[in-house]
């Protein structure tokens, strides 16, 4: 056992005795029952998991928009260089290119505390003993109050510095004194990645860069502090080369600065803790939030009269929802199996920190941004109406990234865990009072891998068109969206280096290229600043795993099976940052680093997987110094 184990339970020696922890090995696989339950069975070398208390469907209601969290004030030039590790900030880098800053005008600043809360999950479970772990805004009399989970709205060249506070420990021992529930559960302290933002080396989120204003773990990279500040440019990928030769591809900021290409534009994304070894139980106490990111094309208004403007669903009607599986114990109160390399797959599947809430809509369109936010459960979502009939709506991007074109009429989302789909719905073609659902069709015994698709499925969310809406719907989904740069042409790959990376199960824990993550390995995975390289991703035996690369998003170039070729669904063949390994798949891709250099990494995105060393350190270095 670690050194960072260790301290888990020293920090709570209570997990070790728990009735929570019903299983010292394999917590996989379980049995689903109740309202919403996600049917499982025993795994190899596991023991059954009693299910979660059965719910009762529809009795909450989500909010009917999403209220961001407001910026505390435009920051430059108080931000600095290097941290201020004499005010309380944990050590890092310094800051790149920080006269970006400068350049665009500033930053503005958004101050987020990690914290302990109460919450409850559902009306049936006991509200005053449940406590979770969430990013709220500092300023908590602010009206209207942000909405959960945590939403940032960021445009492309206007910088952001999140700072954010750890106050895991002393918010959690506050509610422990009223009379909470300690989770058991998790690591107060925090490494947020915001997944998957171009950014710097020291505001990625490197899993051993964890801090707290104790010094809870030896972290030997890294301060003890109460606060990071992240800087994020929200500049395109490829800054430095349009830059330096401005050609048609060029996005530009409001006072006419160049920003990068925006053929890179991102559109979702995610934030979410990224602590080594605690990933998957810090993620499934709750943080996680979104930061939806607009520009000239994506520009977050349906009435904008710029030509560009793509005039997408905004505002009220860009409704981003978060899915996470969890699992509870008999007095309704989060169950966890810390110590388990097979996790816990959980039974009951909340909807932005709900189980089986009910959404209300305008009889118009809507932009719903779907995120799985894990730990280990895929989904396959329809939407369907009362009878149980498939509704169609647009498709508009793979993870962060719009599509080309939209994918019209579709009826299914597959999404495994970190990944994100936007979805138009029209729902000005159904009568008022009309109810529909969102359900899971994709069968999962164990968080190893799903299995079948089948009919009805589970409902997770109840969608009822309640009212017709105040003003005219003005939005739109174009035939175009946002274009992909040209691939190179195959002799341009075939002189690109090549990397093989598998994925496999060694001695118990998770490895890639047989090797546990070593985060002190400043040597190895040297990758040139400004490479374009050709990675083989490689799944062994009978595993899933959602590969997740940071800092750059790629395209996959093939699909192979045991070296028979398969083909590339159409939502793959844009951007992405997650890529799905099947069994013994191989998946080619290119992918290019640009802009910052220092180190990242890539892991399987189970966070399960991740926290048993499914991970790998990249060093991004520029040879010209």
């Amino acid at each position: 056992m670690d050194g960072a184990r260790r301290t888990f339970l020293k920090w709570s020696t209570s997990a070790m005795v728990a009735p929570l922890l019903l299983s010292g090995r394999d917590s996989s696989a379980a049995k689903g029952s109740g309202s919403g339950s996600q049917t499982s069975s025993s795994g190899p070398g596991g023991q059954d998991v009693a299910s979660s208390p059965p719910t009762r469907p529809w009795l909450e209601v989500l909010p009917r928009k999403i209220v961001p969290l407001n910026k505390v004030d435009a920051l430059f030039p108080l931000s600095e260089l290097e941290a201020k590790v004499d005010d309380g900030e944990a050590g890092r880098p310094a800051h790149q290119h920080f006269e970006v800053l400068e350049r665009l005008g500033g930053a503005d600043l958004y101050e987020i505390n990690a914290q302990a809360v109460p919450w409850q999950f559902h009306p049936d479970y006991p509200q005053a003993r449940q406590m979770i772990w969430t990013y709220q805004g500092t300023n908590q009399t602010a009206t209207p109050k942000p909405t959960f989970p945590l939403t940032i709205i960021a445009r492309y060249g206007r910088p952001i510095i999140c700072r954010f506070h750890c106050q895991l420990t002393e918010s959690t021992d506050r509610l422990v004194a009223q009379g909470f529930v300690r989770p058991r559960v998790g690591s107060p302290e925090m490494s947020t990645h915001l997944h998957n933002l171009h950014a710097s080396s020291g505001c990625d989120g490197f899993p051993s860069d964890f801090y707290s204003a104790a010094d809870l773990r030896d972290a030997s990279q890294i301060t003890p502090g109460e606060f990071k500040d992240h800087l994020y440019h929200n500049l395109y990928a490829g800054y430095l080369e349009n830059l330096e030769n401005p050609g048609p591809f060029t996005g530009y900021s409001a006072n006419g600065q160049p920003i990068g290409d925006y053929r890179e534009g991102l559109g979702t994304l995610w934030f979410h803790d990224h602590t080594k070894d605690f990933t998957a139980p810090n993620t499934y106490l709750g943080l996680a939030g979104f930061y939806l990111i607009f520009d000239e094309f994506d520009s977050g208004d349906e009435r904008d009269s710029n030509p560009n403007a793509l005039r997408l669903p905004s505002g009220d009607y860009d409704y981003p929802l978060a899915f996470g599986d969890k699992r509870f114990d008999a007095n309704g109160l989060l169950f966890w199996n810390e110590l388990g390399p097979e996790g816990v797959l959980g039974d009951k599947v909340t909807v932005n920190g709900k189980i089986e809430p009910v959404l209300p809509v305008d009889a118009r369109k809507y932009r719903l941004r779907l995120l799985n936010t894990g730990p280990s459960r895929f989904y396959e979502f329809y939407l369907v109406d009362a009878s149980g009939k498939e509704q169609r709506f647009d498709y508009l991007s793979s993870d962060g990234n719009l599509l080309p074109e939209p994918l019209r009429g579709e009826t299914k989302v597959r999404l495994a865990v970190a990944e994100r789909a936007d979805i138009v719905v029209d729902f000005s073609q159904y009568p008022i009072g009309t109810e529909l659902y969102l359900v899971n069709r994709l069968q999962q015994d164990s968080t190893r891998k799903p299995s079948a698709v089948r009919s009805p499925g589970t409902r997770v969310l109840k969608i009822i068109v309640d009212r017709n809406p105040a003003q005219q719907d003005l939005s739109q989904v174009p035939d175009q969206l946002r274009p992909l740069r040209e691939l190179p042409t195959p002799d341009e790959l075939d002189r690109l280096r090549e990397r093989r990376w598998e994925f496999d199960r060694q001695n118990g824990m998770w490895a890639i290229n047989g090797k546990l993550f070593d985060a002190e390995d400043d040597n190895g995975n040297r990758i040139p600043l400004g490479a374009a390289e050709v990675w083989e991703l490689s799944g062994k035996g009978g595993w899933d795993h959602p590969v997740h690369i940071h800092l750059e998003e790629g395209r996959i170039l093939s699909k192979s099976v045991e070296g028979v070729e398969v083909p590339v669904p159409p939502h793959e063949q844009g951007r992405k940052d997650v890529f799905v390994l099947t069994g013994s798949m191989t998946i080619r891709l290119l992918v290019r680093f640009r802009d910052f250099t220092g180190k990242y990494v890539m892991h399987c995105h189970n966070v399960i997987h991740e926290d048993h060393e499914m991970m790998v350190r990249l060093n991004v270095v520029d040879e010209t110094t």
